[in-house]
């Protein structure tokens, strides 16, 4: 018989999950536009040290009580996931200040396509037909981009690189974080990453770390909406859909970043580059639709029986 007094936590309504997840996507979309006006007044790596020192200094402040739990271990899965994020993050930072941002945002959603590609080097797992078709769409896609308007350049190809590290911060998660406190292994990855950042501040020349009122606004809502918030918001709502659809959702993501690119930079592409654009949007949407399908169909004969 089941206590009376005992509540178990309301599952939201599957309207109210997607809107948090689409709100996700907005908020990492308007990053884009955010780091490339931000790193037009500073250095990338300054940028990026600015952004996650202060989301260290929040996620410290508002989980002080959490912090008499940190222990060996979670320091050191931390450190390991979040030097993988420093990778993404540099990577994306420089990517954003060579490029388009309506470039970079497509070029991003390969981590889509590199996901399979990486579990099949590193632990042979299947790729599957509709993954070999995406690489193939994101291949032709990428020649398009190359050879129309600016051609491939060096921002491109770093931001293509991004995508390969967001790809293996994904499976990093996967496979090396434990049943951590998550607040704590958040707050760890992204001092690991401000503390890249500071190393790579030494290391790379350039000017003296200035603060403008620009660059302190862009990396205040970088560090605030698409790091803090958007992590939360994962975590309350993702777990209630698929991985697979929740891929699917986050393909939004170059949609808004070639929306801010258009209205906000005035950034216009070339028809060859909108060719080329979409074909990269859809080879990292074609896998995840099928995926979305085979579920839909297994959950089906599984209510069925």
């Amino acid at each position: 018989m089941t206590d009376p007094n005992t509540q178990t936590p309301e599952r939201p309504s599957q309207g109210r999950i997607y809107f948090f997840l689409i709100l996700t996507t907005f908020f990492w979309g308007g990053s884009f536009l955010f780091t490339k006006v931000g790193v037009s007044e500073v250095a990338p790596q300054h940028f990026i040290l600015i952004r996650f020192s202060l989301a260290s200094l929040i996620m410290a402040a508002v989980f002080a009580r959490r912090l008499k739990h940190l222990h060996r271990g979670i320091l050191k899965r931390g450190m390991i996931v979040g030097t993988v994020l420093g990778l993404t993050n540099v990577s994306f930072v420089f990517g954003i200040q060579g490029t388009s941002i309506s470039r970079a945002g497509v070029l991003n959603n390969l981590f889509v396509l590199f996901i399979p590609l990486i579990t099949k080097t590193v632990w042979r797992d299947r790729i599957g037909g509709s993954n070999l078709a995406g690489i193939a769409l994101a291949a032709w896609g990428i020649w398009l981009l190359a050879s129309g308007g600016q051609g491939f350049n060096r921002g491109d190809l770093v931001s293509t690189f991004c995508a390969l590290m967001i790809a293996c911060h994904i499976i990093a998660v996967s496979k090396v974080l434990r049943d951590d406190d998550v607040y704590l292994i958040s707050l760890i990855q992204f001092a690991t990453v401000a503390l890249i950042a500071a190393a790579a501040t030494a290391v790379l020349p350039a000017a003296p770390l200035t603060f403008t009122a620009t660059s302190l606004g862009a990396a205040a809502y970088c560090a605030i909406f698409p790091t803090i918030i958007c992590f939360t918001i994962q975590n309350s709502f993702q777990r209630y859909v698929t991985p697979t659809r929740a891929g699917l959702v986050y393909t939004l993501d170059p949609v808004w970043s070639l929306l801010a690119g258009f209205l906000v930079l005035g950034e216009r592409l070339s028809p060859r580059e909108w060719i080329g654009c979409g074909l990269i949007f859809m080879a990292a949407l074609l896998p995840l639709t099928f995926r979305t399908i085979a579920e839909s169909r297994l959950l089906k004969r599984y209510t069925t029986n």
